[in-house]
């Protein structure tokens, strides 16, 4: 039966994380425009708390890293939510339910939710086309419509009977083409002339256990090459006390400029960034920068996700071009030398003349051109024509 769309529905989200809740946010931008009246309940964060979103649970209940211990000892909680969670929907039966990302917590949740009759819609693709291509048959039993944000995705899912929409991906439209770096160096008390090199190790906690010791000595490695090189850390919310205690650890606290938040704004002022393989490395990207991608996890978890990874890329950056635009250390590889020692390459290709830095940053900007779309329309006329099927 379909809904009267000049009626405000009652929406419910699941977004995990701080990335979840950044794309849900959009999401419920541009769903406010066109019914001010929405009704949004759920779990989610601050991001979405301002468009008015009711959160039964915050959206970290669900940050976890990996198969780590930490999911093994959080299963039962997390579990919990969404048994919870899923006896409040049955019992309210909002008209379209929401899940972003997060796909682990979320597929199952729409599968029971869609069988009982609620619509259901899930924003961003599960990276099938990257690793985990199985879960193409749980997509399908579980959702009515997906939000891709890479322009390929639709027509993967078409193949397999799963109706798409690609929206653009929102932070394209967030990162201007062209970044003010003058403006972003001197937010953060930086210099023109300082040359700046950015580390990420991740905005979840697992992954700061595991990466952010590995930054601060490859750091150590550059400043003993260059000691004129300033570092800076934007510190996920809750994190920022960890990364000092780190830091001190490493022995590099005086040179280390550790910062609450302003990821962009770092992005925007550095010249190379250090970074953690996730969404920050698509930010990275639209922010032109060159960039070094790390990742390390627990023994278990890599045994499981190297098993199950269809293509040789594991960045971001580096899938949507098809190609090493950028080094990638991934698990033992990630060793503060190498990691140093390519990031200095980037500060050198400044000055070498050997057009790489020019030439990455074209393809960057023919990628931004790609993912730039409407995104809260483009994904609010999805939504509608969900409603009323």
């Amino acid at each position: 039966m379909s809904q009267d769309v000049s009626v405000a529905p009652r929406i419910a989200m699941v977004a995990g994380e701080t990335s979840g809740d950044l794309l849900a946010g959009l999401l419920l931008g541009g769903m406010k425009k066109r019914w001010p009246d929405l009704d949004s309940h759920g779990i989610g964060g601050p991001q979405m708390a301002q468009h008015g979103f009711l959160a039964w649970w915050p959206h970290h209940k669900l940050s976890v890293h990996g198969f780590s211990w930490e999911l093994l000892r959080r299963y039962r909680e997390i579990v919990g939510i969404r048994k919870q969670l899923r006896a409040k929907l049955l019992d309210q039966r909002p008209d379209v339910f929401v899940g972003v990302d997060a796909p682990d917590f979320n597929l199952d949740l729409e599968a029971d939710l869609k069988a009982a009759g609620i619509k259901t819609v899930h924003f961003v693709c599960p990276s099938i086309w990257a690793w985990r291509a199985e879960r193409v048959e749980k997509i399908r039993r579980s959702v009515d419509h997906v939000l891709c944000i890479f322009p390929f995705e639709p027509q993967l899912l078409a193949s397999h009977g799963i109706a798409a929409t690609y929206v653009g991906h929102p932070i394209a439209n967030l990162i201007p083409m062209v970044p003010d770096r003058g403006a972003a160096r001197m937010a953060l008390g930086l210099t023109a002339s300082d040359t700046v090199v950015a580390l990420l190790p991740g905005s979840r906690r697992g992954e700061v256990e595991h990466l952010a010791m590995r930054f601060f000595q490859a750091a150590a490695h550059m400043h003993a090459a260059d000691a004129a090189i300033k570092f800076i850390v934007p510190a996920a919310p809750g994190l920022q006390e960890r990364l000092q205690a780190l830091a001190i650890q490493s022995g590099m606290q005086h040179l280390i400029q550790i910062v609450a938040g302003q990821s962009h704004t770092v992005l925007a002022a550095c010249d190379v960034t250090l970074i953690a393989s996730g969404t920050a490395t698509l930010e990275a990207a639209l922010f032109k920068r060159p960039m070094v991608i790390a990742y390390n996890m627990g023994w278990l978890s890599w045994r499981l996700m190297r098993g199950k990874q269809l293509q040789p890329w594991v960045g971001l950056p580096n899938i949507l071009c098809s190609d090493f635009v950028v080094p990638e250390f991934i698990q033992d590889a990630a060793t503060a030398q190498a990691l140093a020692h390519s990031t200095l390459d980037w500060l050198d290709a400044r000055t070498n003349g050997s057009g790489k830095l020019e030439a990455l940053t074209q393809k960057f900007e023919n990628l931004h051109r790609e993912l730039q779309r409407d995104t809260a329309t483009i994904a609010a006329d999805a939504i509608q024509k969900v409603l009323q099927t």
